[in-house]
C-alpha cells in the first residue's frame, strides 16, 4: 500500500459492506472480483465530504493508479465539486484513462464543466477520438448531459456518429445518446435514424431505448420501429 492511500484507504475498508461487493460485481463484469471492496454510495459520498479540501484528499488525487474500483469512484467524487475550470478539466484529463468500468465512467461531473460549455467541447472532441474505451464513453456522456437542450448543434450528432463502435460500453452508451437526442431533438436526430449510418446493433438499440421513453409519442415510436434494420 502506498503512503498516499493509506489513510484513504483505511477509512474505505472501515464501512466495508460484503453483501454490496458482490451486488457490484454482478453490475461491473469488467471489474475484478478482488478489486471490490464494497461500499454503498451514500458511505462513499461521506467520506468524499469528510476528506474534501484537505492535505489527505490532495495527496490522493495524486495517488494513481488507484488499486480498488472505490478508490476511483471516490476519486471521481472529489473531482466534482471542484469550481474553477480549468483545474477540474485538467484533473479530470489525467484520471481518465485509469477508468475502468461503466460505473465510476457515468459520475457525475465537476460543477464548474455546466458553466463553461465552450470551454470543455474541444476536450470532449479530443476524448471520443482516444483508444481508451471509458474516455470515449465519457466524452460521449457528457455531449449527451450539456449538449441537447439549448447548447445543441446537429453537428454533434454527425460527430458521434464518427465514434469508432469497437466495445459494448461505447456502443451502449452512443446508443443512450441518440434515445436521448430522440426525446430532445427530435428533427434532427431522426435524420440519423433515417440514413442508418450508425452500425445495425447501435442503430436497433436507439431506436429500442427511445420507443421506452415517455417524451417520444405514440406516432413518433411507431416510425421509429419501422426504421429497425432487420
Amino acid at each position: 500500500m502506498k503512503d498516499c492511500e493509506k489513510t484513504v484507504r483505511e477509512k474505505l475498508y472501515a464501512v466495508q459492506d460484503l453483501e454490496y461487493k458482490d451486488f457490484i460485481y454482478k453490475l461491473t463484469p469488467t471489474l475484478d472480483y478482488d478489486k471490490i471492496i464494497g461500499i454503498r454510495i451514500p458511505n462513499l459520498r461521506k467520506i468524499a465530504d469528510e476528506l474534501r479540501n484537505t492535505k489527505t484528499a490532495e495527496d490522493f488525487l495524486l495517488c494513481t493508479p488507484h488499486e480498488y474500483f472505490e478508490e476511483n469512484t471516490l476519486h471521481v467524487f472529489l473531482l466534482e465539486k471542484i469550481k474553477d475550470f480549468d483545474k477540474a478539466v485538467y484533473e479530470v484529463d489525467r484520471f481518465l484513462q485509469y477508468i475502468d468500468n461503466w460505473s465510476t465512467c457515468d459520475s457525475r461531473s465537476p460543477l464548474a464543466f455546466k458553466k463553461n460549455l465552450d470551454k470543455l467541447f474541444p476536450y470532449i472532441q479530443k476524448w471520443i477520438k482516444t483508444d481508451h474505451v471509458y474516455t470515449v464513453r465519457y466524452g460521449v456522456k457528457k455531449l449527451m448531459d450539456f449538449y441537447l437542450d439549448d447548447n445543441f448543434s446537429k453537428e454533434h450528432l454527425y460527430l458521434v456518429a464518427k465514434v469508432e463502435q469497437k466495445d459494448y460500453y461505447i456502443n451502449m452508451m452512443t446508443a443512450w445518446y441518440y434515445a436521448t437526442a430522440l426525446a430532445k431533438q427530435y428533427d434532427d436526430t431522426i435524420k440519423i435514424i433515417e440514413q442508418k449510418i450508425l452500425p445495425k446493433w447501435t442503430h436497433n438499440k436507439a431506436i429500442q431505448k427511445a420507443k421506452e421513453s415517455y417524451r417520444i409519442t405514440k406516432e413518433q415510436k411507431e416510425y421509429l420501429n419501422s426504421l429497425k434494420i432487420k
